[in-house]
């Protein structure tokens, strides 16, 4: 079956209604910043193999969503060749339409890059680095660049990134915690 668009504002009103089910297909570490309420987190990832095992119900329309509707897209294709009689929808622009429509989400607006887009940012960054200066002679440079390119597929296939493990714990994506003031007598 094909999908199509559905605008923030009408995915809202068949999900309010119980009229539709909406399935998140954003990365697990975004989904915790924010949501919207009734969303199924399964991310895109995933979304082929655990969609067969999922008990919805026939007289509901799917609806996707991610952070801007591009992965949403690519999960209403794969779901799309799945035979179902559902009609599947993606929302256009995903929650970030759905947040500019002002709309009601759970959690808080994403401040930071989420952990996966950091690990793309640094890869992206070096291998071109590598390779404009293996184009400048060093040759060595080439097999680094081809060393991050396998750690990166490697990351894909297994879903074990150590890069992405080690950016979890930076001061940037750990969360702040308050620690209690004493005070200069140390009464309190």
């Amino acid at each position: 079956m094909t999908h199509q668009t559905i605008s923030p504002k009408d995915a809202y009103d068949l999900i309010s209604s119980g009229k539709a089910v909406l399935i998140d297909v954003r990365d697990p570490d975004e989904f915790s910043q924010n949501h919207i309420l009734y969303a199924q987190s399964i991310p895109l990832s995933h979304i082929d193999d655990i969609f067969d095992h999922l008990s919805l119900p026939s007289d509901r329309k799917i609806i996707m969503q991610c952070l801007s509707g591009k992965r949403g897209e690519q999960a209403c294709a794969i779901i799309g060749n799945k035979g179902i009689s559902q009609e599947i929808f993606n929302i256009e622009g995903g929650i970030s339409a759905w947040q500019a429509a002002g709309l009601p989400i759970i959690g808080k607006p994403p401040q930071k890059l989420s952990i996966f887009r950091q690990v793309q940012m640094i890869v992206g960054a070096l291998i071109f680095t590598l390779i404009m200066l293996g184009l400048w002679g060093i040759g060595a440079a080439f097999i680094i660049a081809g060393i991050f390119a396998a750690a990166l597929t490697f990351a894909g296939i297994t879903g074990w990134c150590g890069l992405a493990m080690l950016l979890q714990h930076m001061p940037w994506n750990t969360p702040k915690t308050h620690k209690e003031k004493k005070s200069c007598c140390g009464c309190g």
